[in-house]
C-alpha cells in the first residue's frame, strides 16, 4: 500500500506544483500520462506501479516508452521530446539495473526522444527524491509517515484527479466568457452595407464610398470624424469583403469568447478607430474596411498570450502568430493593401485589450497606464495630422473631394477645401484651377483671375484656364485680352466647341455683326 500513496503522492505533486494534464490513466490505475508541453526540458512524465524484478524486463519497457514518446514528439511536431519515467516499486530490480538508468535513454544515436528513469523505491527514496528536485523548482518532500490506509490513498487518488479535473474546467473557462454575438453583428452590418453600397453604386464606386463614410483624408480634415469609425463597416468589392467576414468569424468570435462581449466591442472599436487613425496618418488614399480592427483582434490575442502564455502557447498561440506573420508579409508585398491601417489595428487592439483586461481579472495598475498611453498616442497622432494638412491629403485625393463638392454644387467648401494647399509654392496647376472655378461660381472674380493666371504660369498648356480667364476679361469689357486668350485655348484644343464659339462671338463683336 506504500507504493500505492507514493504513487499518487508524485502525480498529485506533478498536477498541482508544476500544472502538469493527464493525458491518460492506465486500466487499473497504475499508469499514468501527464503533459506539459511548454515544458524546455522534460514535456512528458510517464507514471508506473510496477513489482520491479529483473531489470532486462525494465529495459523492454524503457525501450517501448521511448517509441511511444518518439510516436508522440512526431504528432506533435516537436523538435526535441523529454520524457521522465518513474517506476514505482517495493524494491529495485534483483540484478545488476544502475548502469541502465545513468544516461537518458535514446532509441538510437542522434534520436530526438529521450527518457530519464528514476525507481521510486523505499532503500532509493533518498537518492532519487534529490534527483528529482534537481530536475523541478518545487521540492518534492516524502511526508515523514507514509499512510498505507485505503481510505487515505483513495482520498489522495480523489483529490489528485479532481483537481486534474478543476484545472482543465478552469482552462476551458477562459475561452467561455462571452458568447459571439457582437461577432455576428458586425458580420451582418457589413453584409448590409456591402449590399446597400452595390444598391447605391457599386463597392468599388469612389463617389459612393466617400458618401456613406470611407476613410478620405481631405473630409477628415474638414471635421467628418465619423470616418475614423464608418469604414469598419464598409468593403470595397465582394473579396475584401468575403476575406474580413471570415477572418472576423474567426478571429472575432474567439476574441469575444475569452474578452465577453462587452471588452470585445470595445476591443474591436478602439482598434477599427487606431487602424483608420494610422491609415490616414501614413496613406492619403481613400480606403475602408474591418481589416484595421481585425488586426485588433490579433492585437488582444497577443495580449491574452502575455498574459496566460503557458495556455496561449499550447492552444492557439502558434497559429495565431503564423497567420498573422504571412498577412503582415502579405501587406508589404502585395501592392495596394493599407498595412498602416492593419499594423495600427493591431497596436491599438493590444492597447484596448490591456485597458479593458480580462474578465474577472481587474489590474488597475495596468490598465490605468494602458489608457494614459493609449489617450497620449492617439492625441499625438491626431495633432501631427491635423496640424499639416499637406502630409496627410494628396493631391488626387484633394481633386476627388472637390469634384464631389463641385457636383453637388457646394462650391464654397472647395474653397474651403482648396485655399491651404492652393497657398504651397508646390501648389499644381489643378488645384489652382479647381479653386478659381470655385471662386467664379461664388463670385469671388478677382481671386480667379488671379489663381487662373497661375495655373497658366504654371502649366501653359492648360487650355481650359485659358477659355476661363478669357471669360473673365471679357464680362470686364476687355475684348482685346479675352480674345488673345480664347485664342490660345483654341490653338490647344481646337475641338472644343465653347472655345471656337466664344472666339467666333468676339470676332463677330469687333466687326460689329
Amino acid at each position: 500500500m506504500q507504493e500505492e500513496y507514493m504513487f499518487w503522492r508524485l502525480a498529485w505533486y506533478f498536477i498541482s506544483d508544476h500544472d502538469f494534464r493527464i493525458v491518460q490513466l492506465g486500466e487499473g490505475d497504475k499508469e499514468l500520462w501527464l503533459e506539459k508541453m511548454e515544458n524546455k526540458q522534460l514535456q512528458v512524465i510517464r507514471l508506473l506501479r510496477y513489482d520491479l524484478d529483473w531489470s532486462s524486463w525494465m529495459e523492454r519497457d524503457i525501450e517501448h516508452t521511448a517509441a511511444n514518446g518518439e510516436r508522440i514528439r512526431k504528432q506533435l511536431a516537436k523538435k526535441q521530446l523529454g520524457i521522465l519515467n518513474i517506476y514505482v516499486s517495493p524494491y529495485p530490480p534483483v540484478d545488476d539495473y544502475e548502469y541502465r538508468l545513468e544516461a537518458p535513454f535514446q532509441l538510437q544515436e542522434g534520436s530526438k526522444t529521450e527518457v530519464t528513469t528514476m525507481i521510486m523505491a523505499p532503500v532509493l527514496y533518498e537518492k532519487e527524491t534529490a534527483k528529482l528536485n534537481s530536475l523541478f523548482s518545487s521540492p518534492f518532500d516524502i511526508p515523514a509517515e507514509i499512510h498505507t490506509e485505503p481510505e487515505e490513498i483513495e482520498n489522495l487518488k480523489q483529490k489528485t484527479l479532481s483537481g486534474a479535473v478543476k484545472k482543465e474546467k478552469e482552462e476551458q473557462a477562459v475561452f467561455r466568457a462571452g458568447k459571439p454575438l457582437f461577432t455576428y453583428a458586425f458580420i451582418a452590418i457589413q453584409v448590409l452595407m456591402f449590399l446597400l453600397l452595390e444598391w447605391k453604386g457599386g463597392s468599388t464606386n469612389t463617389s459612393t464610398l466617400i458618401q456613406y463614410g470611407a476613410k478620405f483624408n481631405p473630409l477628415i480634415l474638414e471635421g467628418e470624424w465619423w470616418r475614423f469609425f464608418t469604414p469598419i463597416v464598409l468593403h470595397i468589392g465582394l473579396v475584401h469583403l468575403l476575406m474580413n467576414t471570415l477572418a472576423l468569424f474567426y478571429l472575432g468570435a474567439a476574441v469575444e469568447r475569452i474578452f465577453g462581449s462587452i471588452r470585445f466591442l470595445l476591443v474591436y472599436l478602439i482598434a477599427g478607430f487606431s487602424g483608420t487613425l494610422a491609415s490616414f496618418i501614413f496613406s492619403d488614399g481613400l480606403s475602408a474596411g474591418a481589416s484595421g480592427a481585425i488586426f485588433g483582434c490579433f492585437g488582444a490575442l497577443i495580449y491574452f498570450g502575455f498574459m496566460y502564455k503557458e495556455l496561449f502557447f499550447r492552444t492557439i498561440g502558434m497559429n495565431i502568430i503564423v497567420v498573422l506573420g504571412i498577412n503582415l508579409v502579405l501587406g508589404f508585398v502585395i501592392p495596394g493593401i493599407d498595412n498602416a491601417g492593419h499594423i495600427g489595428g493591431m497596436i491599438g487592439g493590444f492597447l484596448a485589450a490591456a485597458i479593458v483586461h480580462l474578465p474577472k481579472k481587474k489590474n488597475l495598475r495596468l490598465q490605468v497606464p494602458a489608457l494614459l498611453l493609449t489617450a497620449m498616442l492617439f492625441g499625438a497622432l491626431l495633432w501631427y495630422g491635423f496640424s499639416d494638412h499637406s502630409k496627410v491629403v494628396d493631391e488626387q485625393s484633394l481633386m476627388i473631394a472637390a469634384r464631389e463638392y463641385i457636383d453637388a454644387g457646394e462650391h464654397e467648401k472647395v474653397i474651403e477645401l482648396l485655399e491651404d494647399p492652393a497657398q504651397s509654392e508646390d501648389a499644381s496647376a489643378n488645384v489652382l484651377f479647381q479653386l478659381a472655378y470655385a471662386e467664379i461660381h461664388t463670385g469671388k472674380i478677382t481671386e480667379a483671375k488671379e489663381h487662373l493666371q497661375g495655373v497658366i504660369e504654371k502649366n501653359d498648356q492648360f487650355h481650359e484656364a485659358y477659355y476661363n480667364l478669357a471669360l473673365i476679361y471679357l464680362n470686364e469689357n476687355n475684348v482685346a485680352e479675352a480674345k488673345e486668350l480664347v485664342t490660345r485655348a483654341v490653338e490647344l484644343e481646337n475641338d472644343e466647341e465653347l472655345y471656337t464659339n466664344l472666339l467666333e462671338q468676339i470676332n463677330q463683336y469687333e466687326t460689329g455683326n
